[in-house]
């Protein structure tokens, strides 16, 4: 049987990625450039033989998810689906927010002196999630029991979907912070992170209701795509 490998790609880059605000379940549209990046990223995905495509409900993950489609041979006809449960996390009152004053406000929960002292301290994403959920006056946010098993169930169904089917590529858009608690999720060695940056590819394998991990927030496929002739 084909072994199953499934692209994760970040999302391109929105207008409140630009201007540094906060964007879990509430979204914006690519920039100009955010998809310029993106039709890139298609270009080097080209070759990728895909037997299917997943995104997020989100706008943002629709979009990225047809410009690499539609740069792709055969994206006609490979089978689109949206799947809410791998979305960004709810971010509740703190949405649209500036970042800065959200990482300002997690710390305080925590009862650290700043942002910088959180990562040294190498917080869990239990403890920045549970601060998030303590911080939301709206009562939307998520604890970190339903938040890792959205993501968890969203991305292995998925994945034993086409392990099922006999393997196979199967391209999924989702998002920084989500794309991150999976990698931790499969392995706790990997810490808080917020490098998995727009359009970059990582690459994990599925066999028998397990992942691993074998490229991380990879950018080359960009590259690839810029550097292709016209």
């Amino acid at each position: 049987m084909t072994k199953t490998e499934i692209y994760v790609v970040r999302h391109g880059k929105t207008m409140f990625n630009t201007v540094q605000r906060v964007q879990g379940w509430c979204d914006t549209p690519l920039t100009a450039i955010g998809a310029q990046k993106i039709h890139s990223l298609g270009l080097g995905l080209q070759e990728t033989d895909f037997i299917a495509a997943y995104s997020s409900d989100s706008g943002r993950a629709i979009e990225t998810t047809r410009i690499i489609l539609s740069e792709h041979p055969n994206g006609a006809s490979i089978p689109y689906h949206t799947d809410r449960r791998i979305r960004e996390w709810c971010f509740g009152s703190l949405e649209g927010g500036y970042d800065a004053e959200m990482w300002g406000v997690i710390p305080r929960v925590l009862d650290l002196p700043s942002y910088d002292e959180m990562i040294a301290k190498k917080t869990s994403f239990e403890e920045i999630c549970n601060a998030i959920y303590t911080a939301d006056t709206a009562n939307w946010a998520e604890t970190y029991e339903e938040l890792s098993s959205r993501i968890r169930e969203g991305f292995e169904d998925i994945a034993h979907r086409a392990e099922k089917n006999g393997g196979g590529k199967v391209l999924v858009v989702s998002h920084g912070l989500t794309i991150a608690l999976l990698l931790h999720l499969i392995n706790e060695e990997n810490n808080v992170r917020v490098d998995i940056d727009n359009g970059s590819v990582t690459r994990l394998e599925y066999e028998n209701g397990r992942f691993t991990i074998h490229e991380v927030a990879d950018t080359s496929y960009i590259l690839k795509g810029e550097n292709k002739p016209l």
